[in-house]
């Protein structure tokens, strides 16, 4: 069969641009034409990305320069999500860092060491051997060089507000060639083989051998029949909003649970963006905008709220149309992995895209396993938070009744047995964020691998010792968040 030569991508906002400029910059070289298909945005000025490290790859291969675009956002950076307890049950907050913990002590992983020693009464935390932890519990970003690469991995994800993020990346899309085609409503042509053409409202028609559907609602996938398998979840309910800045710009994002539902506080460089989730059935928006209010302590502006669906396409790729981002999965927007399932939607394509000779059947039924089998470990991700956290209120309680896979059930028991984090395939989520997971929710594993008994403990000292003066010598020589967001700011300006 011939190759595909183009490719027509339905959605709106940020995820259709970043989804066709990526697309576009891999499949040019190829002479694959990238068309998108441009819904009206529904992005509010309160709606914000935070993306995991990993997006900067993707920002890399489409030619975006960071303080540019933070500039352009006014964006920020940020070094995790710090996890409070508002709910009334006491427990201890904990940081979801990105970034590694210790490093190796004579060629072996630092972790059982640590493991073995907090057994013994060791009373240092498992983030103060890390870069980006320590870091962020100091009010200063991390900014990873050779020297400290050599200790390990320290990562940082940003703070995106959504328009101007979606504006920055629809202008760089039109500058790589992708055609763009703007229209209020869709209409779908159907052909023997599936989607002919997009009927656009002004009367135009968008034909197109493959079509990628990247619209919330699933547009293109309920016209294909595949269907969308919703996970239960306790929250489907979003509101967001606005509320000025703290004098001294956090870091990371803080997720406070409440007893109905989470709040989530995110710094950008003007305002703070407020997230909070919760039971459409079981409180009223005017109860959740209360609850929102409270358990942020700000006085929030410019609220919108909005119905979710946390869940996965049966077939991401069916008929001549590919589910990418939400329309092919949606996750909870606790741990900021819209703009991940996205990235993992995209890099795959690339590697089954038939831009020469084809098998649809083969490429859809193999881009269709990996996906599957990708988005359930971020969804065992979530799944393990909720599960393992002993908040108070309805919604955590629901929480903690809904199943969890097999998968994850033997990663948490692996995990408290041994300290170890059980092997899956098709994992994109790093193992220190499952350890900070873990270990944040009080998993104390009862374990460890016998190889560390072999270095004495006087040695292990040695080595812990002198990895807590390097990360406190190294985190001193950062620059504050504000501090480096003004050097950035300045730049353009110079």
């Amino acid at each position: 069969m011939s190759a595909v030569r183009d490719i027509t991508l339905l959605g709106r906002d940020a995820p259709l641009w970043l989804a066709a400029a990526a697309l576009r910059r891999a499949l040019a070289p190829a002479g694959v034409k990238v068309r998108a298909v441009a819904l009206p945005d529904e992005n509010g000025p309160a709606d914000l990305y935070a993306t995991l490290p990993a997006i900067e790859a993707l920002h890399n291969q489409i030619g975006i320069d960071e303080a540019a675009l933070l500039r352009g956002v006014r964006g920020a950076f940020t070094l995790g999500q710090n996890f409070v307890d508002a709910s009334g049950a006491g427990r201890a907050p904990f940081l979801h860092s990105y970034g590694a913990f210790g490093t190796g002590i004579n060629g072996g992983d630092f972790f059982p060491h640590w493991v073995k020693a907090r057994r013994h009464g060791l009373g240092v935390g498992l983030d103060d051997f890390s870069l980006t932890a320590t870091a962020a519990h100091n009010g200063r970003l991390f900014l990873p060089d050779e020297v400290s690469e050599i200790y390990g991995r320290s990562d940082y994800g940003y703070h995106l507000p959504a328009a101007a993020y979606a504006k920055s990346l629809k202008a760089i899309a039109r500058h790589l060639g992708v055609e763009i085609f703007e229209t209020t409503g869709v209409m779908v042509e159907r052909g023997d083989d599936g989607i002919v053409a997009l009927l656009l409202d002004d009367g135009g028609r968008v034909e197109s051998a493959l079509f990628a559907d990247l619209t919330r609602e699933g547009l293109l996938r309920e016209a294909t029949g595949s269907a969308f398998e919703a996970w239960t979840m306790p929250g489907d309910r979003m509101l967001t909003a606005l509320a000025p800045r703290f004098a001294a710009l956090p870091v990371y994002a803080e997720i406070r649970a409440g007893v109905d539902g989470w709040t989530g506080l995110f710094p950008s460089l003007t305002h703070m963006h407020v997230a909070h989730v919760f039971s459409g059935a079981a409180t009223s928006d005017d109860a959740a905008l209360q609850a929102a209010a409270t358990t942020s302590g700000l006085t929030l502006d410019a609220v919108t709220f909005r119905t979710f669906t946390s869940g996965m396409a049966r077939e991401p790729w069916a008929g001549n149309v590919i589910g990418l981002g939400e329309a092919a999965c949606s996750f909870d927007p606790s741990h900021g992995l819209a703009l991940h399932g996205l990235q993992l939607s995209v890099v795959h394509l690339l590697g089954v895209y038939p831009a020469e000779g084809y098998s649809y059947a083969a490429r859809r039924a193999e881009y269709n396993r990996v996906m599957r089998s990708h988005f359930a470990r971020v969804a065992d991700f979530q799944a393990a938070h909720l599960t393992l956290q002993d908040y108070a209120g309805p919604f955590w309680d629901t929480a903690r009744t809904l199943p969890i896979s097999a998968e994850l059930a033997h990663m948490i028991d692996f995990f408290r047995a041994r300290g170890e984090l059980a092997p899956q395939e098709d994992e994109s989520l790093p193992p220190d964020s499952w350890r900070a997971l873990f270990i944040g929710h009080g998993i104390a594993p009862e374990s460890w691998r016998p190889a560390v008994d072999r270095v004495p403990p006087h040695e292990v000292n040695v080595h812990f010792r002198k990895m807590l003066g390097f990360v406190r010598e190294q985190v001193l020589r950062q620059p504050t968040h504000d501090a480096y967001l003004a050097r950035i700011m300045q730049r353009a300006h110079g």
